[in-house]
C-alpha cells in the first residue's frame, strides 16, 4: 500500500498536466481548427494568465478574481493583435504572434520590479491548500466520480455519432469493421479515466494539495469542452467554420470577418489565460524559463496529433502527449544508450519524426475530419 502513493502521486501530476494542456490547446484549435487563425505565440496568452493570476493574488485578491483577470488580459492581448494584423492576412497573423510571444518573454525576464526578473515569483497563494477533512475529502471523490462518468458518457456518444457517420459514408448494407481512430479513442479514453480514477481516490484519501488541484482542472476542463462544444456547433460557431474555409462567401451573406475573428482570437487568447492560471498553480513559482516557446510546440502538437477542429481529438492528444512524455521518460534512461540532455533532444525528434509520418498517413489528426482541415490553407 506504501508503494501506492508515490504512483498515485505520479498519476496525479501527469493527470493534472494533461488537463491544463488540454484546456491549452483548446483555446489554440478555436483558433486555428475551427477559425483558421494561425497564432505561434499562444505561449504569449498563457504567461500574461499565470503571472496576473500569481501577482494578484499576492497582494490580496481573491484567487477567482485573478484568474478572470488574467483571462480578460490574455483577451485584451488578443484584440491587440487580432486588431492589427487580421486585416492584412494569417502571415502577418503568425509573424506578429512570434514577436508579441517574444517580448512578454523578455519584459517577465527583465522588469525586477514587477514579475521579480530572473528570479521569477514565489511564494503566491494556491487553491484547495488547506487540511482536508472527511467531509471535504467525500465532496472531492464526488466531483471525481461524477467527472469519471461524464467523460465516459461523452465518450460513447462521441463514439456512436462517429460510427453512424462513418455508416452512413460506407453505406448501411456494407458491413465493416469499425474505424481504427475510433478504436484507439475508445481504448486509450477508457483506459485513462480508470488509470486517473484509481489512484485518484488514493490521492485524495491522502489529501495533499495536488489532488485538489488534479479536482479542479479536470473540473475546468469539463467545463471549458462543454462550452466550446456548444459554440462551434451553434449558429456562432458554423459562421466561423465558414470564414476558415472561404471568407468570400461569409462576406457575402453580411458577416462582419473581423468581428468574429476577433471574437475568436479573444476567447481563445482568455481560455489559454486560465491555463496559464493553472500552469502557475502546479510549478508553485513562475520563472520566465517557465514561459519557453517550446510550450507553443507543445500545445500544436497536441492539436495536430488529435485532429485540427476536433475538441475531442484535442483532449485525446494532450492524453497521448503526455502518455508518450512519461513512458520515453522512464524508459531512455533504463538502456543506457544516450545521456540526459541526449535523451531530451532524441524524445522531441521522435515526436518530429510521429508528426512527419501522421501527415503522410492521416494529416487530419487522429479524430480529426478532412473536410474540416486547414492544413495547406
Amino acid at each position: 500500500m506504501d508503494q501506492l502513493f508515490p504512483i498515485s502521486d505520479y498519476i496525479v501530476f501527469l493527470t493534472t498536466s494533461s488537463a491544463l494542456y488540454g484546456i491549452f490547446a483548446l483555446g489554440l484549435n478555436l483558433q486555428w481548427g475551427v477559425t483558421g487563425l494561425t497564432n505561434f505565440g499562444v505561449v504569449a496568452f498563457m504567461t500574461l494568465g499565470a503571472y496576473t493570476t500569481a501577482l494578484l493574488t499576492i497582494k490580496g485578491f481573491p484567487i477567482i478574481f485573478a484568474v478572470l483577470v488574467g483571462a480578460i488580459f490574455s483577451a485584451i492581448l488578443g484584440l491587440g493583435i487580432g486588431l492589427s494584423t487580421l486585416r492584412l492576412g494569417e502571415d502577418y497573423l503568425a509573424i506578429v504572434t512570434i514577436g508579441v510571444s517574444e517580448l512578454i518573454r523578455l519584459i517577465v525576464n527583465n522588469e525586477e520590479w514587477l514579475t521579480g526578473g530572473t528570479f521569477g515569483v514565489k511564494n503566491y497563494p494556491l487553491p484547495l491548500d488547506f487540511e482536508a477533512n472527511l467531509f471535504t475529502k467525500f465532496i472531492l471523490l464526488i466531483v471525481l466520480t461524477l467527472l469519471a462518468i461524464y467523460a465516459e458518457l461523452l465518450l460513447w456518444n462521441s463514439l456512436s455519432q462517429q460510427w453512424r457517420q462513418y455508416q452512413r459514408i460506407q453505406g448501411k448494407s456494407v458491413k465493416q469493421r469499425k474505424p481504427l481512430n475510433l478504436i484507439i479513442w475508445g481504448v486509450i479514453t477508457t483506459s485513462f479515466i480508470i488509470l486517473v480514477y484509481v489512484p485518484g481516490t488514493v490521492a485524495i484519501y491522502n489529501y495533499t494539495y495536488k489532488a485538489g488541484l488534479m479536482v479542479l482542472a479536470l473540473l475546468t476542463l469539463a467545463i471549458i469542452y462543454t462550452g466550446l462544444e456548444l459554440l462551434v456547433h451553434s449558429p456562432w460557431g458554423r459562421i466561423l467554420k465558414a470564414i476558415r474555409e472561404d471568407e468570400n462567401i461569409a462576406t457575402a451573406l453580411g458577416k462582419n470577418i473581423l468581428f468574429y475573428k476577433l471574437q475568436s482570437f479573444m476567447l481563445g487568447g482568455a481560455i489559454s489565460g486560465i491555463a496559464g492560471s493553472f500552469f502557475a498553480w502546479q510549478l508553485t513559482t513562475i520563472y520566465p524559463k517557465s514561459s519557453e516557446p517550446l510550450l507553443t510546440f507543445n500545445a500544436w502538437i497536441i492539436v495536430v496529433l488529435g485532429g485540427a477542429g476536433s475538441n475531442a481529438g484535442v483532449i485525446l492528444g494532450a492524453i497521448i502527449f503526455w502518455a508518450y512524455d512519461s513512458i520515453t521518460r522512464f524508459i531512455l534512461p533504463q538502456l543506457g544508450m544516450l545521456s540526459q540532455s541526449q535523451a531530451g533532444a532524441f524524445r522531441v525528434m521522435v515526436i518530429g519524426l510521429i508528426l512527419m509520418i501522421l501527415m503522410v498517413w492521416r494529416p487530419q489528426g487522429i479524430l480529426g475530419k478532412k473536410e474540416e482541415l486547414t492544413l495547406g490553407k
